[in-house]
């Protein structure tokens, strides 16, 4: 099982302790580093966050929130194994092409390390800061997904649709990993089928092994629609460990899953740099020895 650490990019009080962490938990053996993405964070906001209880995200206004790929671009300088990825990026209020570019890049100085996980969006606030309409978003992140891959591909691009017109351009570098893993993250909507349509992998917003499950069927389901095998997505979840108590992995694995994203505050209250190393001890190295 792929242990992975989210987010490192946001609480981060600067730069030396954000790439401390990163080259800490690659020392410790976490397989990948991720991050979350917003712009902005609201003072207050109607919308609904739909993976809690309140609605709200556990995010405060005055908490530094740095940019993924930014977060990650320093990250990637910084270390040399770990892979590195966004959990995931708001792709329906963001320009495309833009995207692309940067994702690209960032594969190409992390030396083939990075996975583009994206979503489409649930704050309305944040769309309307950006210029960007919420309605749709759903229709636009699918054009866009299908317009990267061509940007991606090193071909000559051409992609004409409701949202964009692209014509006669090439962009270079293009992503080291051939293909580049899209990650596509959520359970609301279409999720489901987006990721049997778009995704490489599917990242899963989910607090256990019971609540995972029966999405993982519609997954299953969505594949079957779309003529792929549900083993071709890589299925990273949320995990909640028990130090004291791992049989959760086993259950995981058992769902197909293959990679566990530890949220920081997960680890316990005190020095993050502790907080790892304990994790390291108590429940890394424990799998090691169990694999």
């Amino acid at each position: 099982m792929k242990i992975g650490l989210i987010p490192v990019n946001v609480g981060v009080p600067n730069v030396e302790a954000m790439v401390g962490m990163a080259q800490l938990a690659e020392g410790i053996g976490f397989e990948s580093l991720w991050t979350f993405e917003h712009a902005i964070v609201p003072v207050e906001y109607q919308s609904k966050y739909p993976y809690s209880a309140d609605g709200k995200m556990g995010v405060d206004a005055d908490a530094n929130f740095v940019d993924p790929l930014i977060a990650l671009t320093a990250i990637a300088a910084s270390t040399k194994t770990i892979r590195l990825g966004t959990g995931v990026n708001i792709l329906s209020q963001a320009n495309p092409l833009y995207v692309a570019k940067q994702a690209a890049s960032l594969d190409f100085v992390s030396n083939g390390r990075f996975e583009l996980g994206v979503g489409i969006g649930w704050l309305k606030e944040e769309f309307q800061a950006a210029g960007t309409p919420f309605e749709r978003r759903g229709a636009r992140f699918d054009d866009y997904i299908q317009a990267m891959r061509k940007i991606w591909s090193g071909d000559v691009v051409e992609h004409k649709s409701e949202f964009l017109d692209w014509t006669g351009f090439k962009s270079k570098p293009v992503p080291i990993q051939d293909p580049f893993p899209v990650v596509i993250g959520g359970t609301k909507g279409k999720a489901f089928e987006r990721t049997a349509k778009y995704g490489n992998g599917w990242f899963a917003p989910t607090a256990s092994p019971d609540q995972l499950s029966p999405m993982l069927e519609e997954l299953a389901k969505a594949c079957a629609d779309e003529g792929r095998d549900r083993s071709e997505i890589e299925v990273t979840a949320m995990w909640f460990p028990n130090s004291t108590d791992l049989s959760d992995v086993e259950r995981y694995t058992e769902l197909g899953v293959s990679r566990l994203v530890v949220p920081v505050f997960a680890l316990g209250k005190g020095k993050p740099a502790d907080n790892l190393k304990a994790f390291g001890e108590n429940v890394i190295a424990k799998l090691a020895i169990r694999s």
